[in-house]
């Protein structure tokens, strides 16, 4: 299985990603750019996005964009509404939880830092039972 894990803090990135890799054996790739996002998850090679919902300096078309902004994108293109997304986020209460996967259109939602790495693979395997 291919993931894309969309995260700022690159140092948080790859320790999450080498995690995640010796786990379950899935290959994680790591972006911050909005563009490259999309053009990663239209290429077809990304089986679910890990997306940190707070991305400082990640512009689209001129605009900031959160997240959950790059989430809503996705999930709005025929050509990728199908990826599952997982939204991660340090900053947000347990009760923002349904108010943020409803605005971005995600699957899943964690909060960081990450305790249980098990319940999250069990969940990624959930969303995509055919590609685990």
């Amino acid at each position: 299985m291919n993931i894309l894990l969309v995260e700022d803090d690159l140092l948080l990135a790859k320790g999450t990603a080498k995690l995640i890799e010796r786990m379950s054996g899935y290959q994680i790739q790591v972006r911050t750019d909005p563009a490259k996002i999309v053009e990663l998850c239209q290429s077809g090679t990304i089986d679910l996005v890990l997306m940190d919902v707070n991305l400082p300096g990640a512009k689209w078309e001129d605009r900031d964009m959160s997240g959950a902004d790059i989430s809503c994108l996705l999930k709005k293109h025929p050509q990728t509404q199908h990826i599952p997304i997982i939204l991660l986020t340090a900053y947000a209460m347990v009760t923002e939880r349904e108010r943020l996967l409803q605005v971005s259109g995600a699957d899943e939602f964690y909060t960081k830092p990450i305790t249980d790495y098990a319940a999250l693979i069990e969940s990624i395997a959930q969303l995509c039972p055919k590609t685990s």
